[in-house]
């Protein structure tokens, strides 16, 4: 694995700008073309059935508290280690957090860049670790 470059933090992704990284918008330009293609990545996700919770989760995460401690506090889904869902190839994956997921960068749980995305499951918030 190639090593990661630390000074590819877009501008807008730190812990007190979570706005940028928090949503769904990058998918729809063309700013992610510099991804290289991967088949599968190692992900995380936060889930909450009601907006509301989704919401108080992301409060935390703008506050500067760790991607997988939200996760055992707020997560409603049955991954309770810190949100992990573990390596995912593309399509094993509900389709729009899916969509979401491969156009995510990977970033580490202490300065996570993260998306939401709603799904017949819930409110998503969720984020990537590796990519190959």
């Amino acid at each position: 694995m190639p090593p990661k470059n630390k000074t590819a933090t877009p501008a807008g992704t730190s812990k007190g700008k979570g706005k940028a990284a928090a949503g769904v918008e990058q998918e729809k330009g063309s700013g992610s073309g510099k991804l290289k293609a991967a088949t599968s990545i190692n992900v995380r996700h936060i889930l909450c059935e009601k907006y509301s919770k989704k919401e108080e989760a992301l409060a935390k995460l703008r506050e500067g508290v760790k991607f997988d401690e939200v996760a055992r506090e707020f997560s409603e889904d049955k991954a309770r280690q810190g949100g992990s869902l573990g390596w995912k190839t593309r399509g094993s994956l509900i389709a729009e957090f899916e969509k979401a997921a491969y156009e995510l960068e990977p970033s580490t749980t202490a300065n996570p860049k993260y998306a939401e995305v709603k799904t017949r499951e819930g409110y998503h918030i969720l984020m990537v670790e590796g990519r190959k």
